[in-house]
């Protein structure tokens, strides 16, 4: 299978070109942003076109949730026409595209996980381009997968398993974290391999994918405390409006994700975050 990996040089999409390289049943093309920015219709399509890709897997985002806020015109770009011109480009070459969406749709006002047939309802300008990302992509190429998944971590690039453990080694002082946000850790390794199944049996529709198992910021980092072997009593819980500075974009109370599409299909859910917890450190230690 010849594969497409847009935003190759990000947590996901790193684990998922890693594990499409390592079979030798697949052709691989990683596409970092210097090699391609979904944001430019002519070199998708150009890609598209001459590479011929059977899948394209979109990791590729402006992932900074604040700062979609104040560059408006960037977030639009990336998060919403990329995934049209990606979903242009996936009609041209034929080939089935696998996006990954976000919780962010969502207004968290629910007080139950959300499922995939919940109405989305965005608080930011991040999860109102990511919404327009997943009409661009189902609106043009109807037998694509949209993927929405939430609180990203693994041993690589910038997330909350390594801040915490960052600012737990830095300093001896408790750790504050907020209390009222509630979702569901996703490990990219782990993730990356329920997105290669949908893209290798070409499964369409929209799903919800994340480890099992809701906590909230602050329930996190004192799991990953105690993994880590510190003190877990280090972390407080405060409130999202006490938090200093203030931040910019609004976020949803309660974004835990049902992953009801695959429950319902028989397929099987990824491993309670605990679990990817451990295996994300192990793998941090090793690489020390």
């Amino acid at each position: 299978m010849r594969a497409l990996v847009t935003g190759a040089g990000g947590q996901v999409g790193r684990e998922v070109a890693g594990l499409l390289s390592r079979s030798p049943h697949h052709e691989v093309l990683a596409a970092d942003r210097g090699l391609l920015d979904i944001a430019d219709r002519e070199k998708v399509l150009q890609i598209c076109g001459e590479w011929r890709p059977e899948v394209i897997i979109n990791a590729a985002a402006f992932t900074a949730v604040d700062d979609c806020e104040e560059r408006r015109d960037q977030a639009w770009a990336v998060n919403s026409l990329g995934p049209r011109n990606l979903a242009e480009g996936a009609r041209l070459a034929g080939a089935h595209l696998v996006h990954i969406s976000t919780d962010y749709v969502f207004d968290g006002t629910s007080s139950r996980p959300y499922s995939e047939w919940d109405p989305p309802n965005p608080l930011s300008v991040y999860g109102s381009s990511k919404w327009a990302g997943e009409r661009e992509v189902l609106g043009l190429l109807p037998g694509a997968a949209v993927v929405r998944t939430s609180w990203v971590c693994s041993p690589h690039g910038h997330n909350m398993l390594k801040t915490v453990l960052r600012l737990a080694a830095s300093s001896p002082g408790p750790l504050r974290m907020v209390d009222d946000q509630r979702g569901c850790p996703t490990f990219a390794g782990d993730l990356a391999q329920m997105l290669v199944r949908l893209a290798v049996s070409r499964m369409p529709g929209t799903f919800h994918v994340t480890n099992q198992g809701q906590t909230t910021w602050y329930g996190f980092a004192r799991d990953v405390m105690a993994a880590a072997g510190y003190d877990p009593a280090r972390v407080e819980p405060i409130s999202t409006a006490e938090l200093q500075p203030p931040r910019p974009a609004p976020r949803p109370a309660n974004s835990a994700l049902d992953n009801a599409a695959l429950r319902l299909l028989g397929i099987p859910l990824l491993a309670d975050y605990h679990d990817a917890l451990g295996r994300a450190l192990r793998q941090l230690l090793a690489a020390t």
